[in-house]
């Protein structure tokens, strides 16, 4: 049994390792014609052209986790509050697992509800609004991982004894002010990592963004044009447009070797976060 549990983290271990030496090792044959400086500071994306600034990409990526950050935060956080503090035991067993069915949902269907009910709804608000573009995006992103940042910081809220609650109703405080002054300070790690993954989780969403947001570079921070993340990217080229060993196929390695590094940069940060604010209750 314990040979089987260390045989599997092993293979964990070494399917990180190669997907990182594939993500390296074509990144680099990519850079050894393209600069770095180019690469980080150009702003065109058309590799038909042999244009590789990357700034387009990574700015809609940015943006649209933005948005759906927007979205997710108050909406998850929201519910988290409710379904820990208010919400009695019956109820929030029905509710949480109905929640968490957004989670599970396939990614490609919120495309399509963007497509067919949120750009058409934001239309009326805003005229002129063309069929792709990041806000529609952003926002079913948002209620993508709204059920991550809900289902995480409940479990955080939920790990606060007891104690602290009664302490804080026997001074005379409100069940409100118990919620926000006392259980949601004393699960802060929890919540914030919650917020952070989710995050992380945003910025690597592909089916949802390349439906609703589009497929052209665009280095614009305006939420209602269109524009291309980088998973999108990788989801046209992988489509067979290029071909093998050409310099456009290599530029999805670099893209992805990019992506790879910035949800790292997120993870590490959410591990830090957790161990300097994290709290334990005995």
């Amino acid at each position: 049994m314990l040979l089987a549990l260390a045989a599997a983290a092993i293979i964990s271990v070494l399917i990180t390792v190669g997907i990182v030496a594939v993500l390296v090792g074509e990144g680099a044959t990519f850079f050894a014609d393209v600069p770095l400086k180019e690469f980080f500071t150009g702003t065109e994306w058309f590799p038909v052209e042999g244009k590789y600034g990357v700034l387009p990409l990574l700015n809609a990526s940015i943006l649209i986790a933005l948005i759906a950050a927007v979205v997710a935060v108050p909406l998850g956080l929201g519910s988290a509050i409710y379904l820990s503090e208010y919400a009695p035991e019956r109820l929030r067993r029905v509710v949480k697992p109905v929640l968490e069915i957004l989670a599970g949902m396939p990614t490609i269907v919120l495309g399509f509800f963007a497509l067919d009910a949120v750009t058409p709804a934001l239309r009326t608000l805003i005229p002129g609004l063309g069929l792709y573009n990041a806000l529609a995006a952003g926002i079913v992103v948002g209620l993508l991982i709204t059920p991550l940042i809900s289902s995480l910081s409940e479990d955080a809220m939920r790990a606060v004894p007891n104690a602290m609650r009664e302490g804080a109703f026997g001074l005379g405080a409100t069940r409100r002010i118990v919620s926000l002054k006392v259980v949601v300070p004393a699960a802060l790690s929890g919540i914030v990592a919650s917020i952070v993954l989710a995050l992380s989780r945003a910025i690597g969403e592909t089916m949802a963004v390349t439906l609703a947001a589009g497929t052209v570079p665009n280095l614009s921070w305006n939420p209602v044009d269109g524009m291309q993340t980088i998973t999108a990217y990788i989801v046209q080229v992988s489509k067979g447009e290029a071909t093998r060993g050409s310099l456009q196929y290599e530029s999805i390695f670099a893209v992805g070797l990019l992506l790879f590094v910035v949800t790292l940069a997120i993870n590490i940060i959410a591990v830090r976060i957790v161990r300097k604010y994290r709290t334990v209750y005995q």
